[in-house]
């Protein structure tokens, strides 16, 4: 038996389901798992108990619930103590509604991930899609399988983590290998590279690998060779900046109803919504969906639907181009567009405490890095947030680590935090919160986090605090937006967010308009527009930065049909600017 073969394992003590689920299992996924069926909770355990210390990864858990199987919710919430990594599923029957109240109180609280309903039929694809979409996100979640690209470097080198973290993001198939393992000192013999420059990236998919040592962004997409600048004299519709949910939405409108969109992202798809492990309370997903799988779907979708992408690329500045607008964009080029859509989200706020950024990718991460959450196994750990960003990242923690801990500012999560986050997060065992803390300091062991120091807020500076042992800190706190690449003309609130329609003054000086009242998301630049995160007063959820995105799309094709091209486009550079853009205004 090959021990790398994932298991799937069923325990109920009802006999029918026992045999109706190991069948349908074994006959659709029996050539890629070992399908485990056990006569009663306690044998699963038992098996359960005796695969982890075999070191046998578990894939996926099934426990049922109803009239003949009382106790497969309490083996479900049991079954984490064993594999914390596996996906548990609690699967019921058709019309046994009876049941339903007790499972989704049981799923709220943590003891399942999802809810299958039990196959009645042969070829019961509603029930294998529940499966296999499981198991895509547990495979997701372990980084195994195909390696596209091959990444060797050092475990706490800074930028071998942001490539790990870019390439996983982007839903490009990356094998990490660390210096010194026999992969990779084998891989390195093969190249003919006895003292490369790390990291070393292999592009395995190509003809001939091609390969690349401490490689930018730009060369890294320039060999990727998915996205190239359009041609100089194509004038695009609308350019969005950034591929978030509100961005990517964007894109998905505005490419269905025939506007020419060009989406520039800098890091990868999904901004922070694409770090989330599971989001729960997204319309139209009852079983949930991962951040990564959300935003990959929408990229592709706009994608088919003819959006043109810019990635690993970022905008540097924005200028008037006669009655375009052009975006410098980090790799030289320069797009042309008639107007602009600012989805550019924003980063979590920096702590600023010298002993913590010292340790920035060797054990201290900005946001909630998923690629980083099996190398936690074993080890302590800490998260610093209240929202529902930090509390997904616990939970996703929780699933490898010893203990995860999440220091919270304030004295309760109520207010900032989803209540099915706050219900689970009580209910995991391995979980703690810490009301009223804040980091003050971190220690370190051979140049890697090993402890953090922490305080009441407002303690003074020589209180001794208390030493809390750490392997990972994963700081998930406030937010900055990303805006310094436009000019100071466009609005902004106190924080830095950008004001739109009501939310500014339109006799304001700085704008190029005074006296035109503005459409809903636009800011106070004609033909620029905000929305998501980066909009001042905007709601921090998912699902509201795809409505901004929607929105803003009949606001395109309002602007668009009042201020339509010349009938011969001038060339850049060469045209008079209109009275709507003074010819003073350009910017870098």
């Amino acid at each position: 038996m090959d021990h790398s073969v994932p298991i799937m394992l069923i325990a109920t003590s009802d006999s029918d389901s026992r045999r109706i689920l190991g069948d349908e299992l074994r006959r659709r996924y029996g050539a890629d798992y070992e399908v485990v069926a056990c006569e009663g909770h306690a044998h699963g355990r038992a098996v359960l108990e005796g695969l982890r210390r075999w070191n046998r990864p578990v894939a996926l858990i099934l426990g049922c619930y109803g009239p003949a199987d009382r106790g497969g919710l309490d083996f479900l919430r049991r079954a984490y103590g064993f594999h914390p990594a596996a996906k548990r599923a609690v699967v019921v029957t058709w019309g046994d509604f009876a049941s339903a109240p007790t499972v989704f109180r049981a799923i709220g609280q943590g003891y399942a991930e999802l809810l299958i309903i039990r196959p009645e039929r042969p070829r019961d694809e509603e029930f294998h899609g529940a499966i296999t979409d499981a198991l895509d996100d547990w495979h997701l979640a372990q980084g195994v399988g195909f390696e596209a690209v091959r990444l060797i470097g050092e475990v706490g080198d800074g930028r071998t983590h942001s490539l790990r973290d870019s390439l996983s993001r982007n839903h490009i198939p990356v094998g990490f290998h660390p210096v010194g393992s026999e992969t990779a000192e084998r891989t390195l013999e093969s190249l003919g590279l006895r003292d490369p420059m790390l990291p070393v990236l292999v592009l395995e998919f190509t003809a001939s690998p091609i390969v690349l040592q401490n490689p930018t962004d730009l060369e890294i997409a320039e060999a990727m060779g998915v996205t190239r600048p359009p041609p100089p004299d194509k004038i695009f519709d609308v350019v969005v900046v950034g591929a978030g949910p509100s961005g990517l939405a964007t894109a998905v409108y505005a490419s269905s109803e025939g506007l020419a969109t060009m989406v520039v992202e800098g890091e990868a798809v999904g901004g922070q919504a694409g770090t989330s492990s599971l989001i729960r309370n997204y319309p139209g997903f009852s079983r949930g969906v991962s951040g990564a799988h959300l935003a990959y779907r929408s990229f592709h979708q706009a994608w088919t639907l003819g959006t043109d992408f810019l990635f690993l690329r970022k905008v540097e500045g924005l200028g008037a181009d006669g009655a375009l607008y052009s975006v410098s964009i980090s790799d030289g080029s320069v797009v042309r567009c008639r107007t602009v859509v600012v989805a550019t989200g924003v980063d979590y706020r920096r702590l600023g405490i010298p002993q913590i950024e010292d340790l920035v990718g060797r054990g201290v991460f900005y946001g909630a890095t998923v690629s980083e959450a099996p190398s936690m196994a074993g080890k302590n750990v800490c998260v610093v947030g209240g929202g529902n960003s930090a509390g997904q990242a616990v939970l996703h923690l929780a699933k490898f680590a010893k203990k995860v801990t999440l220091l919270v500012r304030g004295p309760t999560l109520s207010v900032s935090m989803s209540e099915y986050l706050i219900s689970q997060l009580e209910a995991t065992r391995n979980v703690a919160i810490r009301y009223g803390t804040v980091i003050v300091g971190a220690r370190d062991r051979d140049g890697f986090l090993a402890s953090v120091k922490v305080a009441a807020p407002g303690a003074p500076d020589a209180a001794p605090g208390e030493e809390i042992e750490a392997g990972g800190l994963f700081v998930l706190i406030g937010s900055v937006p990303r805006t310094s690449w436009l000019p100071d003309t466009v609005e902004r609130d106190q924080a830095g967010f950008l004001r739109t329609g009501a939310n500014r003054d339109v006799n304001d000086a700085g704008s190029l308009r005074p006296g035109r009242h503005p459409l809903a998301l636009e800011t106070s630049m004609p033909g620029i527009f905000a929305i998501g995160d980066v909009r001042a007063g905007s709601i921090k959820r998912v699902a509201t930065a795809v409505g901004d995105g929607a929105t803003v799309v009949s606001m395109l094709h309002t602007y668009l049909a009042e201020h339509p091209l010349p009938a011969s486009p001038p060339a850049p550079g060469d045209a008079a600017v209109p009275e709507e853009l003074p010819g003073d205004v350009r910017f870098n």
